[in-house]
């Protein structure tokens, strides 16, 4: 299980560390033309990864019964702090979006905060409840309560994208906890009304889908995200234009530096940058999954496996929103792209799966 460890904290470390160099690559002229400083965004995102690091040592060294024990108290917290979100004068607002409460000059997103919580709540709930789990009262309506009240509050923000993981994460985790399919049917068709709401009843999510099938259709209005993605990734080649070298992070590639470091990684490093990047996840993931099936205490499994989850979804979310395989999510990548509370909370959720595997010993 040491060699694991070692090996999941090497592959965060290279990602790190390529995501910082990248950061830094994606962001400095558009930094400097808004602020006057190219290091602006570099030098937030290695304190906001400095905080994260000092969260995960804090994360690995609770014990298993001290995390449980937060488990409710953590869920109320975020539940305030996402209330809080809606309400003008204490909320930022961004794009029409609020998903963001403002510290001075730091900015907090409620929403990965409560990812974490959440797993956390569930994982516990699990353990408490797995044989009791299909039961409708004790088992399906607290589980469903619990996830349907934050989903909700986040997609009043709005953040659908974020309310997808969430979700998913929970499916994946109450289907291996034995919850039965025909249950997850139902509640698959009882949604279909209000997704077909959330996305075609509201002309800027219609716009991105519409745009997802056909860029083309307009390429200088919803379709010009994923089409100058396309662009970045395809000038790249195979080996890349070279590091700091790429033209589409130049005004032309909207979030260069968040949501679509991929496709900068794409340009500048070319498909041997992104296969490597794809290649590093799939170890880490695989390292993870380790953790999962050789733990045997059943609030750690499930805790790992949520956090495992979570991780791959919003990887592959991202590469495949780059690539076009789906609509714009607005997921950042996983310990590569730009964000304080995205960084911050992957790093505390490591630790807490880091944490799972103290005293188990491998058994594949």
């Amino acid at each position: 299980m040491r060699q694991i460890r070692i090996n999941i904290c090497l592959v965060v470390l290279v990602l790190l560390g390529m995501g910082s160099i990248m950061i830094y690559s994606a962001s400095s002229i558009y930094a400097w033309n808004n602020y006057g400083d190219s290091f602006y965004y570099f030098k937030r995102h290695i304190f906001y990864l400095f905080c994260g690091i000092i969260l995960m040592a804090g994360a690995m060294s609770l014990s298993h019964e001290a995390i449980r024990r937060m488990a409710k108290p953590l869920l109320c917290v975020s539940f305030v702090l996402l209330i809080f979100n809606l309400i003008p004068g204490i909320s930022n607002e961004v794009s029409g979006a609020r998903r963001w409460i403002k510290i001075g000059p730091v900015g907090f997103q409620p929403s990965e905060f409560l990812k974490i919580v959440f797993i956390v709540y569930l994982a516990d709930f699990i353990a408490r409840k797995k044989s009791q789990i299909n039961d409708f009262a004790a088992g399906i309506m607290p589980a469903a309560i619990a996830l349907g009240f934050p989903t909700l509050l986040i997609l009043m923000q709005p953040d659908l994208g974020t309310a997808v993981s969430l979700v998913s994460v929970a499916v994946i985790m109450l289907f291996s906890a034995g919850l039965r399919v025909s249950y997850f049917v139902y509640a698959a068709l009882a949604s279909m009304p209000v997704l077909y709401f959330l996305v075609f009843s509201i002309p800027y999510r219609r716009a991105r889908i519409l745009a997802f099938l056909d860029p083309w259709s307009d390429p200088m209005g919803k379709g010009f995200q994923i089409i100058q993605s396309q662009i970045a990734l395809g000038v790249g080649g195979f080996l890349g234009q070279g590091l700091g070298q790429g033209k589409q992070k130049l005004f032309y590639l909207p979030a260069a530096h968040t949501d679509f470091i991929f496709s900068v990684i794409g340009e500048e490093m070319g498909i041997v940058g992104g296969i490597a990047v794809i290649a590093l996840f799939i170890f880490l993931i695989w390292q993870m999954i380790k953790i999962v099936k050789a733990n045997n205490d059943m609030f750690m499994q499930f805790l790992s496996l949520g956090i495992v989850a979570l991780i791959s979804l919003e990887a592959v979310i991202n590469i495949g929103v780059s690539i076009g395989m789906f609509p714009t999510k607005g997921l950042p990548l996983p310990f590569m792209s730009y964000g304080g509370s995205s960084l911050v909370f992957n790093l505390v959720a490591l630790g807490l799966l880091l944490n799972a595997s103290r005293g188990q010993e491998i058994c594949l």
